[in-house]
């Protein structure tokens, strides 16, 4: 095996590898292999096909569903690969596999740029980046793949490969939105955008005023400029009372003065028990809701799009809201807009191009015992509101039990099964939502 790094159990530092973000996945690979560059994925890779194992790709570890480890089988650690550069002149940050995007926003920050990444510091650039790649920044520049100029990747044969406009064009369009289903991203480079800072931060209000006030974020939203990102929240109050709370999360990344106005409704509303927005840094913004989002709680999630934020919909989280067993547990609801809706469905694999907004329900809690009470309210919350959703979803928000590809990938499927059918027909990398490809191995169940 080379120089690669392997841990099997009994080895010291199988356990602390093995283990992903959501405490609820508790599985244990026979090998974890741990590279330190591309090659060596390749020799992971190889590995695997050798030993004739299944095989997972550890990026960040946050994935809901756990499709990071697999029982029995190899999983990929690229913990080791973390590195990021950025060349300030081009606005290009080169980033390894492995890294967060905490340590993205803390290197391009340094030099006033920035690009779009997620709204939690602790997800992985891969997968968040290969399953589209939404964010704060998205009305402004689009979601991550939009900012994506080129994927290092090691296929199934452990060939390494540059995935761009210029080469392997099919396989990048794929890469764009289609998850971790065509091999093993070592390698990203993104477009950078100036940043020095943006308008930001957090307004809650009591519970009772939660219809109100998202009647009037609805209405914000309709003639929000591309620079104001709204995300209206249903959370708990964090001094464990299990208090229910209406907030909205804010980020305006245009001139100060503009966000003033745009920002002015919102901040005259009500009697807000919280009230901090303010000129902040695009780091610090992103780690805003890192808190509520702990490593080794359990996570489930369920979440759609529908079209617009309707009294209808609202008055339903607002029914169902105080019903949730677990102070952890809220609603966060994202909203589609500006650069993300104009890029054409076909230019990339994501085909969540339309002005909208995703309802995501996240349930999250500590204790194994309250599982079933947990799963069962972001279920019955969901069912709820499906009358209302739209037949889409956002795949980097599926739990272990969804398989909804082609509500995730809509009329790009297709598409996606012929790249597929190149790039790995034997389906070496299936332990992602799956893309099917007629005589590859067995789907996960």
């Amino acid at each position: 095996m080379g120089t690669l790094l392997t841990f099997q159990p009994g080895d010291v530092g199988y356990e602390e590898s093995r283990r992903v973000h959501n405490g609820m996945i508790d599985r244990r690979p026979a090998i974890v292999a741990r590279p330190r560059t591309a090659p060596e994925v390749a020799e992971a890779v190889q590995l695997a096909r050798a030993e004739d194992l299944p095989l997972s790709v550890r990026g960040g570890g946050h994935s809901i569903a756990g499709r990071a480890v697999v029982d029995g089988g190899l999983m990929i650690d690229l913990s080791a690969m973390r590195e990021v550069e950025v060349d300030p002149v081009r606005r290009v940050a080169t980033v390894e596999g492995g890294a967060t995007w905490r340590e993205v926003n803390d290197a391009t920050s340094a030099h006033g740029l920035a690009t779009t990444g997620g709204v939690i510091s602790t997800t992985g650039v891969g997968g968040l980046t290969l399953g589209g790649g939404l964010g704060w920044l998205m009305g402004c520049h689009g979601l991550a793949v939009d900012n994506l100029l080129s994927v290092e990747l090691v296929t199934a044969e452990g060939e390494i490969l540059e995935a761009s406009e210029a080469s392997h064009p099919d396989l990048f369009w794929a890469l764009r939105g289609g998850g971790g289903n065509f091999g093993v991203a070592s390698r990203f480079s993104f477009r950078l955008h100036p940043l020095d800072g943006i308008v930001g931060g957090l307004v809650a209000y009591p519970f009772a005023a939660a219809r109100e006030l998202f009647a009037l974020v609805g209405e914000l939203m309709d003639s929000a400029p591309d620079d104001l990102a709204l995300m209206p929240l249903l959370v708990h109050a964090p001094d464990g009372s299990g208090t229910p709370l209406a907030a909205v999360a804010v980020c305006h990344a245009g001139d100060p003065s503009r966000a003033e106005r745009d920002l002015a409704p919102l901040l005259a509303f009500g009697s807000p028990l919280v009230r901090q927005v303010g000129p902040m840094t695009y780091p610090a913004l992103n780690m805003m809701l890192d808190d509520g989002f702990p490593a080794g709680a359990h996570y489930y999630w369920k979440s759609s799009f529908s079209a617009v934020l309707s009294e209808s919909v609202v008055d339903l989280l607002v029914e169902l809201f105080p019903g949730c067993p677990s102070p952890m547990s809220g609603v966060a609801i994202e909203h589609f807009h500006g650069a993300v809706t104009r890029v054409p469905i076909e230019a990339t694999a994501v085909p969540h191009r339309t002005p909208s907004i995703d309802i995501l329900i996240a349930g999250v809690w500590r204790d194994p015992a309250a599982s079933e009470a947990n799963v069962a309210w972001v279920r019955e919350t969901y069912a709820a509101l499906r009358p209302h959703l739209l037949d889409r979803r956002y795949v980097n928000y599926f739990s272990a039990d969804d398989d909804a590809a082609r509500a995730a990938f809509g009329p790009n499927y297709e598409r996606l099964v012929e790249v597929k059918r190149r790039y790995d027909p034997e389906n070496v990398f299936r332990a992602n939502q799956p893309i099917t490809v007629a005589g590859g191995g067995p789907q996960p169940g």
